[in-house]
């Protein structure tokens, strides 16, 4: 019988385990994990903070869907090491689990720059069901929070904050919000709309330190202004979890290198989701992370499947608005583009020789998906660009 071992209970784990067992029902599947639930769904954290979810919502998979795959789940278990030679893990109780072929699904972690004053109380990251809840906890007692990078996940935070009766404020370090997902006129849009809702921005600015005793009391931006703070968010983006990689003889760059089959240099060896690492790419997006794990799950098993990359593409609500976008959104400015726009809806396609190249599209995500269809296909649409865009 087949020893099949995964390391992390995320989408890449999970989906990986639901595809080994379609093709090998009767293999060993184990997955280890330091989390406390099954898998849950992470993007609706920040639903669990303002109180519109509870804990249980978030479970993606009951206990009753491991029971029925035969899904050895054992939560909060840290792996602390690996020997690949005698293909085993070990755990932070003292315990060994060995494999015929191993996962690593380890995912990512919050990255907090080196800000003095990071370390005091009710300064947070926020990546775990356990990091939410401590959020929640503190809040309760605070009115002033501010946070520290404008992304998406911070946003989204200081939604969830906002919606607690918290007065918000975002210092971002580039001159625009999401400068991943939106340009400049997009950003503005934005940025409009969530001031009418309450935010104050800080655009352009570096958090030179946390100021307070033992608990944070403000924050203190370079130029010498100091906003006042009860609580901070860091959200400065993630890094792959590669503690595993040395153990376990792994190739890595920004993450772990994996081939078309998510196998790495290792024989026996699969990762997918934030902790790999395909052709220069670590994707860190949830729709390559479920691509992996299918995939890896897949192959693991004995079948035939093949990565070819995963367009970035984001289709999701930024404190409650409609936004994808997806390719090269040409934040410079410096291609072919078609633009439609009032002052709620920005949509615009970037263009490159007659073929889409990328999308943003804020406010009315309408057609998305035929947008990425085309990107993908690569097809000439100089004959319709401009009934593209129409909403």
């Amino acid at each position: 019988m087949k020893q099949y071992l995964i390391i992390g209970n995320g989408v890449a784990g999970t989906t990986a385990a639901e595809n080994i067992r379609k093709l090998d029902r009767d293999g060993a599947i184990t997955i280890l994990t330091d989390e406390p639930l099954p898998f849950y769904w992470r993007t609706k954290l920040n639903d669990f903070i303002s109180g519109e979810t509870d804990e249980a919502a978030l479970i993606a998979k009951k206990e009753s869907w491991y029971e029925e795959n035969a899904v050895d789940l054992r939560l909060n278990t840290r792996v602390t090491g690996a020997d690949a030679g005698r293909r085993r893990v070990l755990t932070g109780d003292d315990n060994e689990f060995s494999y015929d072929v191993l996962l690593l699904a380890t995912g990512s972690h919050s990255f907090v720059p080196p800000i003095k004053g990071s370390d005091k109380q009710g300064v947070f990251a926020l990546r775990s069901i356990r990091d939410a809840r401590e959020i929640l906890g503190w809040a309760e007692a605070r009115e002033e929070a501010v946070l520290i990078g404008g992304g998406l996940l911070g946003l989204e935070t200081g939604n969830a904050l906002r919606k607690l009766g918290k007065k918000v404020t975002v210092v971002e370090f580039f001159s625009r919000l999401l400068p991943r997902q939106l340009d400049e006129n997009g950003a503005k849009r934005l940025q409009g709309i969530m001031e009418e809702m309450g935010f104050s921005f800080r655009l352009g600015a570096r958090t030179e330190g946390i100021t307070g005793e033992t608990r944070v009391n403000g924050v203190r931006l370079e130029g010498g202004e100091t906003l006042s703070a009860e609580m901070v968010i860091i959200s400065a983006g993630v890094r792959p979890n590669l503690d595993l990689a040395a153990p376990l003889g792994l190739m890595t760059d920004k993450g772990v290198k994996v081939d078309e089959r998510l196998q790495t240099n290792v024989p026996g060896v699969f990762a997918a989701g934030d902790v790999a690492e395909f052709k220069g790419i670590p994707y860190g997006i949830w729709p390559a992370a479920l691509e992996q794990g299918k995939i890896a799950g897949i192959n693991m098993a004995g079948g035939e499947a093949r990565y070819e990359g995963t367009t970035m593409a984001n289709t999701l609500k930024v404190v409650g608005i409609d936004l994808a976008s997806a390719g090269d959104i040409d934040a410079e400015d410096k291609r072919e583009s078609r633009i439609v726009q009032d002052d709620r809806i920005y949509r615009k396609i970037v263009l490159d020789k007659g073929r889409i190249i990328g999308c943003i599209m804020l406010g009315n995500t309408t057609g998305f998906h035929r947008v990425t269809r085309m990107m993908a296909e690569k097809r000439d649409v100089s004959r319709m660009v401009d009934q593209i865009l129409e909403p």
